[in-house]
């Protein structure tokens, strides 16, 4: 289990509460489910790291880059991440400015294209009207609308 340090917490809550405008934009289309069904946290603390946005069920990292980033840090900490399973996608604030819509597909492929982490501990939850499948599940072709 990973251990959250305090100031790390703290500093997400920060970031939660001031975040830039490109996050907020991004975020509007993130929060609640809106996107696929997929639920995404926001200032996310994974290990010694903050991430813009995270989704928990399939381990997938969004990041929003400003002007101020540093490509050599940013590689270092995506390496890092990804060598603990996890998936990361960058934008620029640019790119989330001009195409939202562009941004959120990519973020929705990715997505869907990735393996639950966790398994449901419901087995009853996966029956229904959908045969046993959620829409994510479905091969592509039969997805549920």
């Amino acid at each position: 289990m990973w251990r959250t340090d305090a100031k790390l917490g703290t500093r997400a809550r920060q970031m939660r509460n001031e975040p830039t405008e490109f996050e907020k934009l991004l975020w509007r289309r993130l929060s609640n489910s809106q996107l696929g069904g997929f639920k995404f946290r926001r200032q996310s603390v994974i290990g010694s790291y903050i991430c813009d946005f995270f989704c928990p069920s399939v381990g997938l990292v969004v990041e929003v880059d400003g002007d101020t980033h540093d490509p050599v840090a940013d590689n270092k900490r995506d390496s890092h991440l990804r060598q603990r399973g996890f998936h990361v996608l960058r934008f620029t604030n640019g790119e989330v400015g001009r195409n939202i819509e562009g941004v959120l597909e990519a973020i929705l492929l990715k997505a869907q294209s990735l393996p639950p982490r966790f398994p449901h501990p419901n087995p009853a939850s996966r029956c229904g009207s959908s045969g046993g499948r959620s829409g994510r599940d479905a091969p592509e072709g039969e997805r549920l609308r």
